[in-house]
């Protein structure tokens, strides 16, 4: 046991401030080896339609989410195909030709993939119109 009358020592431990240089020097190094962060394109009528057409395909399931399942969500993917249906229509005559025919065939091909997804029928080529609706 200690001695009651004797003076507590008082221990100074050098080597936590050796320590805390080498963490900041470590944390600093990898910030600079960390690459920069992407830069996000322009705004644009393509950007929009490209978000919002992928979001579509990941509500029909042809996209996994991050654990690497396929998720389906039908009446969210219609939303989102509702919503550059819209676009178009709002858009009509404000449009480049390339802008247009991009909104035509994305909005084409993802009502085929949601008719689809879906599990309803085809419409044969040629049988007039489609009497598919979208739930």
């Amino acid at each position: 046991m200690t001695d009651p009358n004797e003076e507590p020592k008082i221990i100074v431990d050098d080597d936590w401030k050796d320590q805390v240089q080498k963490e900041k020097a470590a944390a600093e190094e990898l910030e600079e080896s960390e690459p920069l962060q992407q830069e996000l394109p322009p705004a644009s009528i393509s950007m929009l339609v490209t978000t919002l057409s992928t979001q579509a395909l990941a509500s029909m399931g042809y996209i996994p989410d991050p654990n690497g399942q396929p998720m389906t969500n039908l009446p969210m993917a219609k939303h989102f195909v509702d919503t550059i249906a819209i676009l178009e229509e709002k858009t009509k005559g404000n449009l480049s030709e390339e802008e247009e025919s991009l909104l035509n065939d994305t909005l084409h091909q993802l009502r085929m993939a949601f008719v689809n997804a879906s599990g309803a029928p085809t419409p044969e080529p040629g049988k007039g119109k489609s009497t598919i609706e979208l739930p």
